[in-house]
């Protein structure tokens, strides 16, 4: 029997330890920039574009770096940060899938084939979450989207930075075809090395070879280069956690300080909140509101109620007295409220009805 062709987008960040700072930092934006050590010591965690033109790539030696970019600016890693940051991504994605298998704090799997919002495009689904990360994060993503992870892995690096590129069922084959072989996802340099020395380039001088021969020269890994060429790969996307909050917030253009504009504001945080929780269709006691200062300063305050929450009014009271609980230390950047202790520790979201296919 046939396995059902699955919808696979693979979602990767775009220099996203750099662009954090870039983002938190207005002043380094446009510039070469590298998180990691000193400028004499240390190892680069990660580049910006502006610094990648120079040849500044990740876990090269910060004393090289600088020497390939005069003016690198070498910014100190906020791991915290990186990882709030990467908290609010994902939560984008709970909204369209509870399949969503993260790599690490940049990058993750989501299988649409059935998705929340019951839509048939994988494509234009990429597209939409990609638009809601700018929007409500201020980062840029890339994507790659087709029928297993493998493949989908690929294609999110063809149009980088900001950019995707879908490899649909019918052009999966001629697409791993003309794959230089260094591009396959997990095959390094020395395994690439040794198979240029078999006289493979090419994902079709790869597929011309039989499974005994490929498994003779490369073990193990021979079955998998034998399967992954002809797009054979029945890996799920495997998440690793329920949701454990949703939440919302808004950056204001410009810093404010009145009370009666941040609780207009507020409203239209707990407005776009409470959408989200219709969408999941899932309730929680705990309302956090968190306010982010012009210092960059972030400050959380937190209410955990008897009931599981589910009306404007009674979100707007509790956000309403957060916010007047205890004066503003300066004028504030950003507002945002979450929800957490939610009511779906059991629940498992079986959906059964399956869509049309359409890349």
């Amino acid at each position: 029997m046939d396995l059902p062709i699955r919808k696979i987008i693979h979602i990767d960040m775009d220099a996203f330890y750099a662009s954090v700072e870039q983002l938190d930092n207005p002043k380094l934006k446009g510039k070469p920039i590298a998180v990691g050590g000193s400028r004499e010591r240390g190892v680069v965690a990660a580049a910006s574009y502006e610094a990648r033109k120079y040849g500044v790539r990740s876990a090269m030696s910060s004393k090289i770096a600088n020497l390939r970019c005069q003016e690198l600016i070498f910014v100190k890693p906020r791991f915290e940060r990186y990882k709030e940051i990467s908290g609010m991504i994902k939560e984008i994605f709970y909204d369209y899938t509870d399949l969503v298998e993260p790599l690490s704090l940049d990058e993750a799997f989501l299988d649409v084939t059935e998705n929340k919002i019951g839509h048939p495009s994988a494509t234009l689904l990429a597209e939409e979450i990609r638009y809601r990360i700018l929007n409500e994060v201020g980062l840029t993503a890339s994507a790659g989207i087709s029928i297993n992870k493998f493949t989908a892995k690929i294609a999110s690096d063809i149009n980088k930075p900001n950019g995707q590129k879908t490899i649909p069922p019918e052009e999966v084959l001629d697409f791993l075809n003309e794959l230089p072989i260094d591009k396959f996802f997990g095959v390094g340099k020395v395994t690439a090395e040794k198979m240029k020395m078999h006289g493979i380039f090419f994902g079709r001088d790869l597929r011309r070879h039989s499974k005994s021969y490929l498994m003779d020269h490369f073990g193990k890994s021979g079955l998998h280069f034998f399967n992954i060429v002809r797009g054979v790969q029945d890996s799920p996307v495997r998440p690793n956690r329920k949701r454990k909050s949703i939440a919302a917030e808004r950056t204001f253009s410009e810093d404010i300080r009145q009370i009666d504009f941040l609780l207009e504001k507020l409203a239209l945080v707990v407005k776009e909140l409470l959408r989200r929780i219709n969408k999941s269709n899932i309730l929680g006691r705990t309302v956090t509101l968190k306010i982010k200062y012009s210092d960059f300063q972030v400050q959380t305050r937190s209410k955990t109620v008897d009931n599981y929450l589910s009306n404007e009014e009674e979100f707007m009271d509790i956000v309403q007295s957060l916010l007047l609980q205890e004066a503003l230390r300066s004028s504030v950047r950003l507002l945002g409220v979450s929800l957490s202790n939610l009511n779906n520790k059991c629940e498992d979201l079986l959906i059964e009805e399956q869509l049309e296919f359409k890349f």
